[in-house]
């Protein structure tokens, strides 16, 4: 299998040209954080959907790609070998806790973490509000496995460490580097199951490009961020239990009411339009927000604000509205503010700040 995959990106990266940064004694540090996902996925055929995610370990993802070492010094840690539909809190807190061991080091220069696409926004969003650095942490994936034909891991791979190495990437927060874009933890979502096209930035657009190794940044981030954010996980073992519900036509009250009694502290609304619901979900919410559950209005719509007090009486029912948080962000923003009592208006300002 390594021989495979090698052969696989020697093919397309044979003659990738390099970043004209430092000479060869005096290139960065970069660590190399493995998660799984598919960029490191193993399928029985190169031409057909099926594989197993997390299979290859974070030594053959940096053997495979060999040019990647003419960029950075390369040293890479297996974190875990999961498919990102099963990262947890508990790995989140792990995660930001190794990664905020790294970086004061001054061997360090920089993170690139692997991870799967299915949550990478989310990872990403919550590295983003607690990291304390501003040396670069460059998130990358993959939409295809290591095995499959024109498999696009090894190229994002490598535009990833060019991104991690490059002296203007400090400061910028947690960047996520696929199919040639360099995009904001904060802005970034995922639009299509299956197409390697899948990330956009819509709203605020992208924070650079990549194009084979070659760097240009755009714009910074518009939101705060690692150390301008007020957040911190240093002793947290858990976090608050927050969940998101789905609003649809002829909505019913009663997933609303088994989340507050299933213990959920939050709970996100991904609401129709600028985050609305029906009068019998709308009357469920306004008896949770009454009882201290933090609820939230975000909206399944895929771009777009959700401002307090358009068509929902924000300030009377005890509602925070999104602003431009989709759902899942949302959530991960609700339970790092749950981590302290607030009140609604300070979870507001936290929602228009991050």
């Amino acid at each position: 299998m390594r021989r495979y995959a090698r052969f696989a990106v020697m093919i397309t990266l044979a003659s990738l040209p390099v970043w004209s940064g430092a000479g060869a004694a005096g290139l960065p540090n970069i660590v190399v954080l493995a998660t799984g996902g598919t960029i490191a996925g193993v399928g029985n055929s190169g031409t057909r959907g099926g594989y197993e995610a997390g299979r290859l370990g974070v030594d053959q993802l940096i053997e495979a790609v060999p040019q990647a070492r003419q960029l950075a010094n390369l040293r890479g840690e297996q974190f875990a070998s999961i498919g990102s539909q099963d990262m947890t809190d508990a790995l989140w807190l792990r995660l930001a806790r190794r990664a905020n061991e790294l970086l004061p080091s001054p061997d360090v220069d920089g993170l690139v973490i692997t991870h799967g696409t299915d949550t990478i926004e989310e990872t990403a969003y919550f590295l983003n509000l607690v990291i304390k650095s501003a040396k670069p942490v460059v998130m990358t994936a993959a939409m295809r496995p290591a095995t499959s034909l024109s498999a696009d891991g090894p190229l994002n791979f490598y535009d990833a460490v060019a991104v991690a190495a490059h002296p203007d990437a400090r400061g910028r927060g947690v960047l996520v580097v696929v199919n040639d874009g360099i995009h904001g933890a904060a802005t970034l979502t995922k639009t299509s199951t299956t197409a390697v096209q899948t990330f956009f930035s819509p709203l605020r657009g992208l924070i650079g490009e990549v194009n084979l190794g070659r760097v240009e940044f755009f714009q910074d981030p518009h939101r705060r961020h690692t150390l301008q954010s007020e957040f911190s996980v240093e002793g947290v073992s858990a976090l608050p239990r927050v969940d998101i519900i789905y609003a649809h036509a002829d909505m019913p009250a009663d997933l609303i009411d088994a989340a507050v009694a299933a213990g959920a502290r939050g709970l996100v609304i991904a609401g129709l339009g600028n985050g609305n619901m029906n009068q019998v979900a709308l009357a469920a919410l306004a008896r949770a927000s009454k009882l201290g559950v933090v609820c939230v209005r975000s909206s399944r719509v895929a771009t777009g604000q959700v401002l307090r007090n358009v068509e929902v009486d924000d300030d009377a029912l005890g509602f925070v509205a999104a602003d431009e948080l989709n759902p899942p962000k949302a959530r991960v923003l609700l339970k790092l503010a749950l981590l302290k009592p607030r009140p609604l208006h300070e979870v507001q300002r936290l929602f228009e700040t991050y």
